[in-house]
């Protein structure tokens, strides 16, 4: 039996990496993680390569799709922004970003408190065009994360797409 004092040795606290990951990315990776939002005091976040694009910090997270585009060549942020699904027709407006992303780009998309409500079928449609499985699934407050590439294929090995799950962490090799 221990009796006071007595001490133990603590284990060290683990090393925080790129975008919370909990070991290190291999080399010649990008790091992300996507989270997807729910009701008014959890908020989606968008992480590439430790920068936190999207998210309640930078103030540019909202109701509805969030969507970040990322240069794959160069790992930078190309363009950021979010659609309300709930009060209002964004799906034009969406649709139009998601064409507007340039070749050889990373979209990432998560979905914060209501994703469905007024997504048209139109928008449905690029999206599935862009590989999605699970978008004419997404309902009112359903968790949605999603990545796909423009001009490119990403490994057959990427988890791309999360349903019903609101965290999401990915490694993707960069290109040489």
């Amino acid at each position: 039996m221990l009796t006071p004092p007595f001490l133990f040795a603590a284990a060290p606290a683990p090393k925080r990496q790129k975008c919370d990951h909990w070991t290190p990315c291999p080399l010649n990776t990008y790091a992300y993680r996507l989270l997807s939002g729910g009701g008014k005091d959890k908020y989606a976040k968008i992480c590439f390569e430790d920068e936190l694009l999207m998210g309640e910090k930078t103030r540019n997270v909202g109701r509805g799709i969030n969507i970040a585009i990322v240069n794959y060549m160069t790992g930078k942020a190309i363009a950021t922004q979010y659609f309300d699904m709930f009060g209002g027709d964004n799906s034009g407006p969406m649709m139009n970003f998601i064409q507007s992303a340039p070749p050889k780009s990373l979209l990432f998309m998560v979905t914060q408190d209501d994703g469905a409500s007024r997504l048209k079928e139109d928008a449905k449609k690029v999206i599935e065009a862009l590989g999605s499985k699970q978008i004419r699934n997404i309902r009112f407050r359903s968790s949605w994360v999603f990545i796909t590439a423009k001009g490119f294929e990403l490994p057959a090995d990427i988890q791309r797409e999360n349903g019903g799950v609101h965290v999401a962490l990915f490694r993707i090799p960069v290109l040489t």
